[in-house]
């Protein structure tokens, strides 16, 4: 009985006979190879596409070429796993801490931006104090002045004035600075015998807590509420 075997060594002696006739080479030339070397040969001619790891060529016992896919192992799972980035538990886990990194720090941020506001209005209630006995002192027939006039920039040829008299920054004279707004104004008469400064926070709570004052005795008070004047009752800063 014929085997399936068989039958594909006669194919190839037959296609080999033809090829050769056609040829015309003299002497017949029978190649005959078993079923194990037809497997040897389909092999190499498909090792090609076998690096590419697509699809392993493998030949059951009857000489049939069959086609199977690769069965995927546990690394391949594992790396198609570390492919796919976060999870959404590990995303919130790190939303979680930023929010309570935050929470804690806000605050702190917010009482440090506080403390340096309220530090910088009683540094400039201060410096206003200084201007005014200076004015005094430069314009005894003026007396004390307005926030205005203690500004100015003297440079050059520019002289001071009892309008300008150049012993303050710009910046405090436009009465907003670090979070707080100042004003500063001269009793009536001539020459004006006393004068009032304060500053109170541009937002309460927010860029300031305390407001803080002085009259023409130079001692700063504060106060926990906005001022509009400075009586000199207020509590003296310590």
């Amino acid at each position: 009985m014929e085997t399936k075997g068989d039958w594909q060594n006669l194919s190839f002696w037959v296609s080999e006979s033809v090829i050769l006739g056609e040829l015309r080479v003299p002497d017949e030339v029978t190649i005959l190879r078993s079923t194990a070397e037809n497997t040897e040969f389909l092999s190499r001619r498909t090792s090609d596409f076998r690096h590419l790891g697509l699809w392993p060529l493998e030949c059951d016992s009857t000489s049939e070429l069959v086609i199977q896919p690769n069965q995927s192992n546990g690394d391949e799972d594992n790396l198609m796993r570390k492919q796919k980035g976060f999870s959404l538990i590990e995303l919130l886990i790190v939303v979680a801490i930023i929010l309570i990194i935050a929470a804690i720090a806000i605050p702190n941020l917010l009482r440090a931006r506080i403390a340096a506001n309220e530090s910088s209005a009683v540094a400039s209630i201060r410096t206003i104090n200084t201007a005014q006995i200076s004015y005094n002192s430069a314009y005894p027939t003026v007396g004390f002045a307005n926030l205005a006039a203690l500004s100015g920039s003297c440079t050059g040829s520019t002289l001071p004035t009892s309008a300008l008299a150049c012993l303050i920054d710009t910046q405090l004279a436009s009465g907003n600075k670090s979070g707080y707004t100042f004003t500063a104004t001269a009793a009536s008469g001539t020459p004006a015998p006393s004068y009032v400064a304060f500053a109170n926070p541009q937002t309460q709570n927010t860029t300031g807590v305390r407001s803080f004052c002085s009259v023409a005795d130079a001692v700063v008070r504060y106060s926990t509420t906005s001022l509009t004047t400075c009586a000199g009752t207020e509590t003296p800063l310590q």
